[in-house]
């Protein structure tokens, strides 16, 4: 019985032995000093860039978050987002026709974006790019904010080929996805994209929605200018457009999808008064951020309405969005289907 013994009590301190060796081998460190650090979770807005106006057309930018009320699908939303982009630097994508439709209109076009340039690009401050497209688009003159370059290259383009539209818009929203910003602590631009077009499409490999799409996405508008003036008359005051073309409609569609404006111009100098709001409109607009109701990216398009709630005034902005991951967002947060200014 004693020998028994002893082999068991040699058996637990083995044991015992090895247990403390084992815990020493694996003994947790000792916990950090101060809180664990944070999970930060972006979070998803929907971006709106809206210019209002009063019964004379005069841009409104005295207005509140308070004034401004949203509903998505039909739903109310909470504007969790507010600022006025008062003067932002442009960054601006020039796109200009040059298929051959407009061969006999290529000079009004030419003339048509110089004198935009030279009204609404403001040395050390905004930028342009120049695009055409007939086939294909081009970048034929890379971001400036020399207007004289730009306007050299315009004058030395010629017409000739198909129309590539959609493709153009296309390409021309995602380079102003990479726009440079603006330098020094606040780096936040505006996105324009200038169409001066018959708006016929017969070649474009990218349907219109998906034009729309990335234009979207880039939180780019577009103020489109119609070269074709058939059925155009004019007052000595403005021009009148009494019957459009398809054309015509495709340009009003991508300026009203994305929150921009389309002239019908019957000469050049029809346009001085439209550059000068086109101008001061970009300088007078708010931009405005809610959070989707919808817990994920569904891709599907969603219908926005964007409301002031004073008698009188009248808002413009882009009609809705694809819900899908955005190009760019605002500091800090992430949008959805939509870029706001950056």
């Amino acid at each position: 019985m004693r020998k028994a013994f002893k082999i068991s009590l040699a058996a637990f301190t083995f044991l015992l032995l090895a247990a403390a060796a084992s815990a020493q081998q694996t003994q947790l460190p000792p916990p950090q000093q101060g809180p664990p650090p944070r999970t930060v979770i972006p979070v998803r807005l929907v971006h709106l860039v809206a210019a209002v106006t009063d019964r004379r057309d005069q841009f409104v930018t005295d207005l509140t978050k308070s004034d401004f009320s949203v509903s998505e699908d039909g739903k109310k939303q909470d504007i969790t987002y507010f600022a006025r982009q008062a003067d932002l630097p442009l960054r601006i994508g020039v796109l200009l026709d040059t298929s051959n439709s407009i061969r006999e209109r290529l000079h009004f076009e030419q003339d048509a974006a110089i004198d935009f340039l030279y009204n609404v690009v403001r040395r050390n401050r905004d930028q342009a790019f120049v695009m055409t497209f007939d086939n294909e688009p081009e970048v034929v003159q890379d971001y400036t904010d020399d207007v004289g370059e730009l306007s050299e290259v315009i004058q030395k383009q010629n017409a000739g080929g198909g129309t590539a539209l959609n493709d153009a818009i296309f390409a021309a929203s995602q380079k102003l996805v990479s726009a440079p910003l603006a330098p020094g602590p606040d780096p936040d631009i505006r996105r324009v994209l200038i169409v001066i077009s018959d708006g016929d499409d017969n070649l474009s490999d990218h349907p219109l929605s998906d034009a729309i799409q990335m234009a979207d996405r880039a939180g780019v508008s577009i103020y489109a200018i119609s070269s074709n003036n058939d059925w155009t008359t004019t007052d000595g005051t403005s021009a009148v457009k009494a019957i459009k073309s398809e054309g015509d409609k495709i340009l009003k569609e991508y300026a009203d999808e994305t929150g921009g404006r389309v002239f019908y111009p019957y000469h050049v100098d029809d346009l001085a008064q439209s550059f000068l709001d086109i101008g001061t409109e970009l300088r007078s607009q708010y931009l405005i951020g809610y959070a989707p109701p919808y817990p994920t990216l569904d891709g599907k398009f969603h219908t926005v309405d964007l409301r002031v709630d004073r008698k009188g005034l009248t808002v413009r902005s882009r009609k809705g969005y694809f819900a899908i991951a955005p190009v760019a967002s605002i500091p800090g947060q992430q949008g959805a289907g939509a870029s706001p200014q950056k």
